[in-house]
């Protein structure tokens, strides 16, 4: 798994080692106004990393792609990750502090693991799943050339009721 490059920012392969700063940026309630909850403890989280740090899922039918997002500062703002299947396709998702929002991090991250999933991992098929709501998200994933059209062939995916899918087609 490579260290990626996206502007000023350096996205590292997530690893242990960086629980500890991430519980401070994940403890963060604003990035929870729409889904999910911070993590319950620094040994959740840590075990969590530790589980990720493996790449790959128990069975081996997915690839997991973690990255932290480091500034220029030295400080970590996020992460991006990625679920690649068996199939060119990949799930990806994303958490920043919200102190970092509307600064172009999330973008210029995002694009940069999209990339490196084509570029490197073959994958033509990019889906974000998320909550209707969650309009900041929705803001980043249409800036990035996301759509609401599914790519033909694939297979509808099921979501909950109050969540939207966002394709992206890698060329």
């Amino acid at each position: 798994m490579n260290t990626l490059i996206a502007g000023n920012l350096r996205l590292e392969p997530q690893v242990v080692a960086h629980a500890a700063e991430m519980f401070a940026v994940l403890s963060d309630p604003a990035i929870y106004e729409f889904e999910n909850a911070p993590p319950e403890s620094f040994d959740w989280l840590e075990t969590r990393f530790r589980k990720l740090e493996t790449r790959r899922s128990r069975d081996g039918s997915e690839q997991w792609l973690n990255w932290v997002i480091r500034l220029p500062s030295g400080r970590l703002a996020g992460y991006v990750q990625a679920t690649v299947l068996a199939e060119p396709v990949a799930y990806v998702a994303y958490e920043l502090g919200s102190a970092f929002w509307r600064q172009g991090i999330g973008s210029a991250a995002v694009r940069a693991v999209l990339r490196e999933l084509a570029d490197r991992y073959g994958v033509r098929t990019i889906v974000a799943v998320l909550k209707a709501r969650n309009f900041r998200s929705e803001a980043l994933l249409r800036h990035l050339g996301f759509t609401d059209t599914p790519p033909a062939g694939l297979a509808p995916i099921d979501v909950d009721a109050d969540e939207i899918v966002r394709y992206f087609s890698a060329a």
